[in-house]
């Protein structure tokens, strides 16, 4: 039996006017109620409520690195149990190389939230009213600053999401993070 680390995954890029990007696929109303239904709402210092303004958060960037990746398992049909080691070692990969060029480019890196990688097997502090233990490593999402990434996926990539049924992984997964900035370039595989 393969074992459910075993996976190809391929990072997709666009980039266009962060104005754009903002205009045509943030939804803020519909996504926060989304938000609001998750078990992490306000439990996690990745996800909302925050205590900033968003509209603030996302001024002043002139363009939106969208990256997708797309997670497909060598071995179909997994439980959906196998998803977090699945989908870790990207997530790591992908919000290391964020962080990499929010350093490097004075950007603003969103990336996968969910579960925290960075707090300990304890839990994220917000739950008990700590400031979070990592904010030099922790970023929201897109879809937690309100961005619709099924559309995203779809319109900018043709990647439809896939969701799991009868407890199985779907054919692939997809994480949707990015990174915006006003470099006059930046070169996601450098």
């Amino acid at each position: 039996m393969n074992r459910p680390s075993e996976h190809t995954a391929r990072d997709f890029t666009v980039s266009l006017p962060a104005a754009d990007y903002i205009a045509r696929f943030r939804n803020a109303e519909r996504i926060a109620a989304y938000c609001r239904a998750c078990p992490n709402y306000g439990r996690s210092w990745a996800c909302p409520p925050f205590g900033f303004d968003m509209d603030d958060y996302l001024a002043g960037y002139r363009t939106a690195l969208i990256i997708a990746t797309k997670i497909t398992p060598t071995q179909a049909g997994l439980p959906l149990s196998e998803a977090a080691p699945l989908l870790r070692p990207e997530r790591v990969r992908l919000e290391h190389r964020l962080l990499e060029l929010e350093r490097r480019y004075a950007g603003r890196a969103f990336a996968y939230a969910g579960t925290c990688l960075y707090c300990p097997a304890e839990g994220c502090s917000r739950p008990e009213g700590a400031p979070c233990r990592h904010p030099e490593w922790v970023r929201p999402s897109l879809e937690a600053c309100g961005f619709d990434l099924c559309r995203t996926t779809e319109e900018l990539f043709g990647i439809p999401l896939r969701w799991s049924s009868d407890g199985r992984l779907p054919e692939y997964l997809t994480l949707v993070s990015g990174f915006f900035h006003n470099a006059e370039h930046v070169d996601w595989e450098e």
